[in-house]
């Protein structure tokens, strides 16, 4: 590690008492700065050898105490340092950022201005859709708070159950949305302490359960997809193109419409779609069925590598194909609904019954959960447990009808 904190008395700006402001001296990259430790020391009461505080001291009523107190600061910064260190990031670090990592400013200190600028790296890595979750969330907690900016030392347990009851005392609100905002507010914490300005030990969702209730989960049945892939729609070009578009996302593994609107030519690689994910940065890598080639040879034709295969993203600013990927989710579920109305199919169909018909068909062909996780493309195994927990009521269905038919 090419970065170091010395204990130090700079004698470069003197008081007119004669005093000198005591430091903490950082050196990154050969570059060096100065942290502040609200200490003014003459130059006989400070031991330059030792880098300690002469019992001389009279600022204080214990030297011994305040050496500690600068000890134990020096070894909370150093402690940051190792784990910037150990996670890769440090030296790519300029010293004001590392300066700003041990230090925070009033504003960096604070969840509102941490928060902001957690949204501006998230809009800089062009991760627009976090961004504008992380923004949301923001005024939720700008609307609990009453624009009252706060540490983060005071987001405590009693803090997220005020805001708990505040949320849930609100018409329309419920478990579910409360659920979406405390798990970004504790995603918020959790990199804050990773950067040193939050105490892990006052993480409030450390004895905090966050709560959440069930949904209907939104799948249709493996003859609702031969349905609608039997449906004739060639005299309505907008419902034609939901349909195939449906249908390519089901062939691709439950492919959602924020990954299939980003889809390029050139992501079809050797008789397959390699593809990360936007959400996880997971990869896809499907072969492609006869049944999806069909359909990908319709929005490949005549295209350039670097094209999209959909017409969907228009521009080129990420915060302005978010909105087109927004836009074009409204338009896409406003005809899926029509073609359920013309196939019989009385599911509430939206951009997500693919994926989660897809993973309903998978589970019902008995594959390992494992599988079913890789193919959509989810992290860990336990997320796709929790998918698939409401999906198995048919095999339920079966077991009754299996003991009552005895009768």
């Amino acid at each position: 590690m090419i970065t170091n904190i010395v204990l130090s008395l700079d004698t470069r700006r003197p008081k007119q008492d004669g005093t000198f402001p005591l430091v903490f001296r950082l050196t990154h990259n050969r570059n060096t700065t100065s942290l502040k430790t609200g200490t003014w020391l003459k130059e006989s009461d400070w031991d330059d050898k030792k880098r300690v505080v002469r019992n001389s001291y009279k600022g204080t009523e214990s030297p011994v105490r305040l050496n500690n107190q600068l000890t134990k600061k020096k070894t909370q910064m150093t402690d940051i340092l190792n784990k910037l260190d150990e996670r890769g990031e440090l030296k790519f670090l300029t010293l004001s950022q590392v300066k700003e990592k041990l230090c925070p400013s009033q504003d960096g200190g604070m969840f509102y201005g941490y928060t902001e600028q957690q949204i501006a790296n998230l809009i800089e890595a062009k991760r627009i859709g976090t961004a504008r979750t992380y923004r949301c969330v923001l005024g939720i907690v700008k609307g609990f708070t009453q624009n009252h900016d706060f540490p983060f030392h005071a987001m405590n347990i009693d803090f997220v159950k005020r805001l708990e009851i505040w949320h849930l005392s609100k018409d329309g609100n419920g478990l579910n949305s409360l659920s979406v905002y405390l798990r970004t507010i504790r995603a918020i914490y959790n990199k804050a302490v990773a950067d040193g300005i939050a105490e892990k030990e006052g993480n409030p969702f450390q004895s905090y359960k966050i709560r959440s209730s069930k949904t209907r989960k939104r799948a249709i049945k493996l003859d609702a997809i031969k349905s609608i892939v039997d449906l004739d729609l060639s005299g309505d070009a907008n419902l034609e193109y939901c349909k195939q578009l449906f249908l390519m996302s089901f062939y691709l593994q439950g492919m959602p419409f924020a990954d299939l609107a980003r889809l390029q030519v050139g992501n079809i690689i050797d008789g397959r779609v390699k593809y990360d994910r936007q959400k996880t940065d997971k990869p896809y890598d499907v072969k492609i069925n006869p049944q999806l080639e069909g359909i990908l040879s319709r929005f490949t034709d005549g295209k350039n590598k670097t094209d999209f295969l959909l017409p969907v993203i228009k521009r080129q600013d990420p915060v302005e194909q978010y909105k087109d990927v927004l836009w074009g989710i409204k338009q896409f579920n406003r005809n899926l609904k029509k073609i359920a109305k013309l196939a019989g199919i009385q599911e509430n169909m939206t951009s997500y019954v693919a994926r989660h018909s897809f993973a309903t068909l998978a589970d019902e062909m008995e594959i390992p959960l494992t599988g079913i996780r890789d193919m959509l493309g989810h992290q860990k195994a336990s997320t796709t447990e929790v998918y698939l927990s409401d999906l198995r009521r048919s095999k339920v269905d079966e077991y009754q009808d299996r003991v009552f038919s005895n009768f």
